[in-house]
């Protein structure tokens, strides 16, 4: 069976796929070449993970590339360029939001729930950087290098951020959104710009809790966030908060929770009802755990066993006061799927460091169908692929046999029915 044809076939009784890509808009005058032509090039080539407009434009003149996509030529990397640079974004995230509601419809979420709770993670990543290259959403700073006369100079590097919230299961994750972090800008303005614009396009039930690192553990946002209608778990590294001391004393006092994960030996406590402000409104609870392990390695043809130990705190919102302090050690942790998976999966094999058109619309554009190229297969090998689930093939082998499929056009149906 043609693994490229399966896919799109499950993309388009799913999730509608063709009619929700006519449906994306350029701010083009009079095209030429319709818009529908660039977003499904696009989208395929990021499912293909394929690293640029070039390949993309290649790759169109493919007879298979032209059958399912009823391609009537191949396309050009400057026709590419010039369509992403005039996209509307807001079409592109309503199609990634209508593919998450179907996901969510249809319950792949379940499992990724910690006590029913479904909880999305937030951080920032750096995409790309230049010494040469910038728009006016780069940010810039200085870096110091040796100049070929062996001096020590000042150069500028431009480089763009963005703020991400993803889902993690067990089984599978799911990029939900991004937001660019401006030039000067604080990471924490884009992140609540980023869940406020979720609040609107998701709604406040769609998730329950949002996880983030230590740098987002200050009272403005905490507050932002319980007003949007979310509860926070957010790691705690600040020593100059009174409640990281207050902790710190009374943690020895409370009864502590033991138990086994993962080879790891877990002691929790917690200390309730302290206050993150100084003002005493915005009252936290504080997580502490213990985590004892044994690291092995293999050292010059020796296996050396050395004992490991790490000390974490997190504070948790008053919504999630019902919940064991299990829970928030769960929730805690989840944050680094978005690490872990999330971005180690996109830069590795769906070339996230590499800016295929630097202009400040065209990037978000292709971030917007690079992330979402990476949920649809993510679902669909993940949660559909049999011979992934049985261990007998790597989601990189799948992925060369999607590419693969293209080589058979005559098993190809169409992806457009007009």
């Amino acid at each position: 069976m043609n693994l490229v044809g399966q896919f799109w076939r499950y993309v388009t009784e799913v999730y509608d796929l063709p009619r929700r890509l006519r449906a994306v808009r350029d701010t083009r005058c009079i095209p030429v070449i319709p818009t529908v032509f660039a977003s499904a090039s696009l989208l395929l080539g990021a499912v293909l993970r394929l690293p640029s407009f070039h390949q993309v434009a290649r790759d169109s003149a493919r007879a298979g590339w032209r059958r399912l996509l009823k391609l009537p030529h191949p396309l050009q990397d400057d026709f590419l360029a010039y369509v992403t640079e005039r996209y509307r974004l807001e079409d592109w995230r309503e199609l990634l939001v209508a593919v998450n509601r179907t996901l969510k419809q249809n319950r792949a979420f379940e499992s990724a729930k910690i006590n029913g709770l479904l909880v999305v993670a937030i951080d920032a990543n750096e995409q790309f950087k230049s010494q040469h290259r910038c728009c006016h959403a780069c940010g810039c700073r200085k870096l110091k290098v040796r100049s070929h006369a062996g001096e020590e100079i000042q150069i500028d590097e431009f480089y763009h951020r963005m703020v991400y919230a993803q889902i993690q299961g067990p089984d599978f994750s799911v990029v939900l959104d991004l937001e660019p972090i401006g030039p000067g800008e604080d990471e924490c303005a884009a992140a609540l710009r980023l869940l406020g614009r979720m609040r609107r396009l998701y709604g406040r039930r769609f998730f329950d809790v949002i996880t983030v690192d230590a740098w987002y553990t200050n009272t403005p946002l905490v507050r932002a966030v319980r007003r949007l209608g979310w509860g926070i778990v957010s790691v705690f590294k600040q020593a100059r908060f009174t409640a990281y001391q207050e902790a710190s004393i009374l943690a020895p006092t409370q009864k502590a929770e033991c138990f086994t994960a993962a080879d790891r030996q877990i002691v929790l406590r917690e200390v309730r009802d302290l206050t993150l402000a100084e003002d005493g409104e915005e009252r936290i609870r504080v997580v502490l755990g213990d985590e004892t392990w044994v690291q092995t390695q293999r050292i010059a043809g020796r296996t050396v066993r050395t004992p490991m130990r790490s000390h974490w705190r997190w504070t948790a919102s008053p919504e999630l006061d019902p919940y064991p302090q299990r829970a928030i050690w769960r929730i805690g942790h989840q944050r680094w799927g978005i690490e872990n998976h999330a971005f180690n999966e996109l830069t590795q094999y769906y070339h996230l460091e590499h800016c295929p058109h630097h202009h400040p619309v065209a990037i978000i554009a292709w971030l917007l169908i690079l992330v979402l190229g990476f949920n649809l297969f993510e679902v669909f090998v993940r949660l559909h692929g049999k011979l992934w689930q049985q261990g007998q093939v790597t989601l990189q082998e799948l992925a060369l046999r999607l590419d693969r499929g293209l080589e058979h056009p005559e098993e190809l149906t169409p992806l457009w029915s007009g």
